[in-house]
């Protein structure tokens, strides 16, 4: 079997390259731009393109599948030219429902957690010695990639993202999975480029659930009122599962669930992730994993890349790192994080980095997002407006979205970093949250010297 990739140095799509590779495909792409560490990933397996760019001739009728990523333009030459020959092109979430279809498939849903979730269950399936397929948007610990494909395992278990499918299919990723067991986790408004109204976006939820297949099943999150009401208006083949907070314990900054009067130690923290290990328990109940074995799995889970990721501590300084940049996740995250060293001061460092953040409009969904750190930072880079075609913030435009009395914003991430690196850290945690790189802030210095006793 032959497939051809149209932009295979993304990371989902390198990661699909790899997946098919191990399967025993053979496998050639084409990007104009190709970094690490998909670079590297590709280059190791002998799948890296030798050179950047399109090159129609790559295209032809002994390809038995192309797979087009979302960083590649609808006029994309070797796009233009499956066109021409009249060839089948594949979207990233297309191919995996068609690598999917005689499996059960369990797909996690929700504007928050689904990452989270969705590597909760693997590594349960794995302790249960459940074999399955998957794809999650991270890198997991004990995973070498990021999809898996094979021919003899029964399950299929997706992270639904609800962003677009390709340059040329404006539906969203997790309309086109079919799930038999659909998990919805929350809804709080995102991708504002794409869904220009709240109502806009939580109709991609409602389409979701009634993709569930005949007979499913709906697990959802209760203490979400939009989710409610998406589950209260489902089909009446498919079963609802609701669930909410489990019965826990909480031990100076460590969490243990409750279950049959036993307790069950997490290495994760927070409401949410309590939120989260029950979403998933749910999951795993249906695939035949008990409870208990469930449970006591995730003594080892210590949880996804980048998602409340520990990057270090000292006796008196705990200095994470997480993904979030929604508002509801920057919320959700310095709630815990706030909560997880009584007597500790917090210092929560948000980058607004994505369209919806640095959209004027959108701002104001931040409102009280920040209010549980003592120190409020929210960084952003000018630069990056011109770069999205964004109307210019100003540093009082952010102030007056956030609405955290003593806000510090930067647009100089060298003035960031020289404020963060000179503060007292005595007795105080830092939290640092993006999904970028606050423009190469170098994490390793400044955890040496956040973390130095």
């Amino acid at each position: 079997m032959k497939a051809h990739f149209i932009a295979i140095g993304g990371s989902a799509m390198h990661n699909l390259a790899i997946a098919m590779h191990q399967k025993g495909y053979e496998i050639t792409g084409s990007d104009d731009e190709i970094f690490e560490p998909s670079r590297s990933r590709l280059s190791s397996l002998g799948l890296l393109p030798e050179a950047e760019g399109w090159f129609p001739e790559k295209i032809h009728h002994g390809l038995d599948a192309i797979i087009l990523g979302m960083h590649a333009r609808a006029d994309n030459p070797e796009l233009l030219r499956a066109g021409e020959l009249g060839l089948r092109v594949y979207s990233y979430p297309e191919y995996l429902y068609e690598q999917s279809k005689n499996k059960t498939r369990i797909v996690i849903g929700g504007s928050h957690g689904k990452t989270t979730i969705t590597a909760m269950i693997l590594h349960a399936f794995r302790y249960a010695g459940i074999d399955t397929d998957y794809m999650v948007g991270a890198k997991l610990e004990g995973f070498d990639v990021m999809v898996r494909m094979t021919e003899q395992a029964p399950y299929m278990i997706f992270e639904g993202d609800e962003y677009l499918t390709s340059p040329i299919d404006p539906r969203p990723k997790f309309h086109l999975y079919r799930p038999h067991i659909a998990l919805l986790s929350g809804i709080a408004w995102d991708h504002i480029n794409v869904f220009k109204t709240f109502e806009d976006y939580v109709k991609q939820f409602e389409i979701y659930c009634g993709l569930i297949e005949n007979n499913g099943k709906l697990i959802w999150c209760a203490s979400d009122p939009f989710v409610e009401s998406l589950a209260m208006q489902r089909r009446r083949d498919i079963t609802s599962v609701p669930y909410g907070l489990p019965e826990y314990l909480q031990t100076g900054d460590r969490l243990s669930v409750i279950y049959n009067e036993d307790e069950y130690p997490l290495q994760v923290f927070g409401a949410h992730n309590l939120l989260n290990v029950n979403g998933a328990m749910q999951v795993c109940k249906l695939a035949g994993i008990s409870a208990e074995t469930f449970l006591t799995s995730m003594a080892t889970f210590k949880g996804a890349a980048n998602r409340l990721e520990k990057i270090g501590a000292s006796s008196n300084t705990a200095f994470y790192r997480d993904f979030a940049h929604a508002p509801s996740k920057v919320k959700a995250t310095v709630e815990a994080m706030a909560g997880l060293n009584p007597g500790r001061k917090l210092t929560a460092v948000l980058e607004l980095h994505t369209y919806s953040s640095l959209n004027r409009d959108f701002l104001p969904q931040y409102q009280s997002a920040l209010n549980m750190a003592d120190e409020a930072i929210v960084y952003y880079n000018p630069h990056a407006l011109q770069i999205k075609r964004l109307p210019f913030i100003t540093t009082h435009d952010i102030e007056i979205a956030f609405g955290h009395e003593g806000l510090r914003v930067y647009n100089d991430s060298a003035l960031l970093g020289h404020y963060l690196q000179n503060r007292d850290w005595t007795n105080r945690n830092l939290l640092m949250m993006s999904s970028g790189n606050f423009d190469n802030l170098n994490m390793r210095i400044l955890a040496d010297i956040v973390l130095k006793d």
